[in-house]
C-alpha cells in the first residue's frame, strides 16, 4: 500500500527566527499556567487534552528541516500529560528527536502549558490553554452542567486557526523610508549566571485595580506605567559611566489588535522603547511621560502595517528564497545577535484572561513567563489578580527587588513568589 503523504505548512514569518536561534540557555519556550483552587486530577486533564488537541490542528505538528526552509508537518504523535519533573521552559525542540512542539504538565493545583515559539505566540497559546482548562473543569464538575455547558468566546474555524496572517496582510514594500529607528548599543545587565542554563522565575501577584489606580495617578496606561517602573529599577543599578548607554525595552505587540485575525499561530511584531538617562531627566514622572509619547507614536495602524511589510519583505527577497537553509540559519543568527545588542530587557503584556462565569470560581489565577538570556517581564490578569513574572538567567535579583519595592511604595500590595533553586 502506498505511504500516505503528510500535510505540511510553512512557518509563519515570525516563527522563522526561532529554530536558528534556539540554544540550551535560551530555548525559545514560554509557559502559561493556570492555578486552580483544587488539586489537578491527571486522568481528567489527559481527557481534556485529548479533546483540546482536536481543536488546534497546528498543535499536532512536528518541526522539520527542508533544503530552503523549516516547515511544520502533521504528526500522529499523541500528547501525554506529565507531572512536572524538569525546570520551567526546558528544551522542547530537538532536531534529532521527533516530538511535538508543546507539553502539558501539572503540579498540585497548577496546569502548565509550555510551547516552542515557532509553533505559536502568546495569544495563540493562551487560547489553547483556555480551551484546555475549559474542558478540564467541565469534566471535573460535570454534575454542575447536566444539560448545557458554559459557552467559550473562541470559536475560530480550523482554517482561521491555521491562517498565516503575516502573508494575508502583507501589502508590499513600504514606499517611504522615514521613521527608521536609530541603532545604538543598549545598556546590558550583567552578573553571575545560574548553573545548568536555568532561569530564575520571580512572580508578583497583586490586585489589578490597585495597579491601575497607581497608573492612572501618573496619567498612564498599565503597560506604560509598569515599563517606567522597570526603567527606573534598571537605572538604579547603573553606574555613572554606564549612563552613556540608553535603557531599551523591547515590547511585543499583538497584531490581532490591528488586523482581523483569529490565528493560533504567531502574529506579533515588536517595538523598542528607549530612555537615555544621559540626555533626559531621571524623575519618574519624566520617564512616564517620555514612554507614553513613544508608545502613542508607535502603536498606530499605519506603523503596524509598515512593520509587517518590513518583516515580510525580507522573506520575499529573491536571494532569501533560493539561499540554502544552512546559510539562512547563519544569517538569522547574526541578525538576532545584532538586534540583541540594542535591547536591555523585554516587557510583554498578554492582557486580561477571561473564562466563562460559571468556571471562574475554580480558578485562582493565570500566569505566563518565558525562557530568556536577559531580563524579561511577562504579565496577565484574571479577575482581581494581576500576575507579573520576571525571568532572568542571573543569580542576582536586585532589579526585581527594586521594581516590587517601587510598587509597594506607591500603595500596591504585592505577594512575591520565587522559584526554588537547588543550591538555595
Amino acid at each position: 500500500m502506498p505511504r500516505r503523504s503528510r500535510q505540511w505548512t510553512r512557518l509563519d514569518n515570525a516563527a522563522k527566527i526561532f529554530p536558528s536561534n534556539s540554544t540550551k540557555h535560551d530555548t525559545k519556550v514560554f509557559r502559561f499556567a493556570c492555578e486552580l483552587y483544587e488539586t489537578v486530577d491527571p486522568a481528567v486533564l489527559q481527557q481534556a487534552l485529548d479533546k483540546t488537541i482536536e481543536l488546534f490542528p497546528n498543535y499536532r505538528c512536528i518541526l522539520k528541516r527542508g533544503l530552503f526552509w523549516y516547515y511544520l508537518e502533521q504528526s500522529d504523535l499523541k500528547p501525554m500529560v506529565q507531572k512536572e519533573n524538569k525546570p520551567p521552559c526546558s528544551e522542547i525542540y530537538d532536531k534529532n528527536v521527533k516530538t511535538l512542539l508543546f507539553e502539558v504538565s501539572f503540579y498540585h493545583r497548577r496546569i502548565n502549558l509550555e510551547v516552542y515559539h515557532a509553533l505559536s505566540d502568546g495569544t495563540g497559546a493562551l487560547q489553547f490553554l483556555r480551551m484546555l482548562v475549559f474542558h478540564y473543569l467541565t469534566k471535573m464538575h460535570a454534575d454542575r452542567f447536566p444539560e448545557e455547558l458554559p459557552q467559550m468566546d473562541y470559536d475560530a474555524s480550523d482554517r482561521q486557526k491555521m491562517d498565516d496572517s503575516f502573508s494575508r496582510y502583507y501589502a508590499g514594500k513600504n514606499d517611504k523610508a522615514e521613521g527608521k529607528e536609530k541603532h545604538r548599543v543598549a545598556y546590558k545587565l550583567r552578573g553571575a549566571r545560574l548553573p545548568e542554563n536555568r532561569i530564575r522565575v520571580i512572580e508578583g501577584i497583586m490586585p489589578v485595580k490597585e495597579v491601575i489606580r497607581a497608573a492612572h495617578a501618573h496619567h498612564a496606561t498599565l503597560t506604560v506605567f509598569l515599563c517606567a517602573v522597570l526603567v527606573q529599577a534598571i537605572r538604579e543599578e547603573m553606574t555613572v559611566r554606564e549612563l552613556s548607554k540608553p535603557v531599551v525595552l523591547t515590547v511585543p505587540v499583538n497584531l490581532r489588535n490591528y488586523f482581523d485575525s483569529q490565528s493560533a499561530r504567531n502574529f506579533f511584531s515588536v517595538i523598542n522603547v528607549c530612555y537615555d538617562f544621559n540626555e533626559q531627566p531621571e524623575a519618574f514622572a519624566d520617564i512616564v511621560t517620555h514612554l507614553a509619547g513613544h508608545f502613542k507614536e508607535e502603536l498606530t495602524n499605519e506603523r503596524m502595517q509598515e512593520r509587517l511589510n518590513e518583516l515580510f519583505a525580507i522573506e520575499k527577497n529573491p536571494f532569501a528564497r533560493i539561499a540554502p537553509l544552512a546559510l539562512k540559519d547563519l544569517c538569522l543568527k547574526i541578525a538576532h545577535d545584532y538586534t540583541n545588542r540594542e535591547i536591555t530587557a523585554a516587557f510583554s503584556n498578554i492582557g486580561k484572561v477571561d473564562m466563562p462565569e460559571a468556571l471562574r470560581e475554580y480558578i485562582r489565577l493565570f500566569d505566563v513567563f518565558v525562557s530568556t538570556d536577559r531580563l524579561q517581564i511577562c504579565m496577565c490578569s484574571f479577575e482581581e489578580n494581576l500576575t507579573l513574572s520576571f525571568t532572568s538567567p542571573f543569580v542576582g535579583a536586585d532589579v526585581q527587588r527594586r521594581f516590587f519595592r517601587t510598587l509597594t511604595t506607591l500603595g500596591v500590595p504585592v505577594e512575591v513568589v520565587t522559584s526554588r533553586l537547588d543550591q538555595e
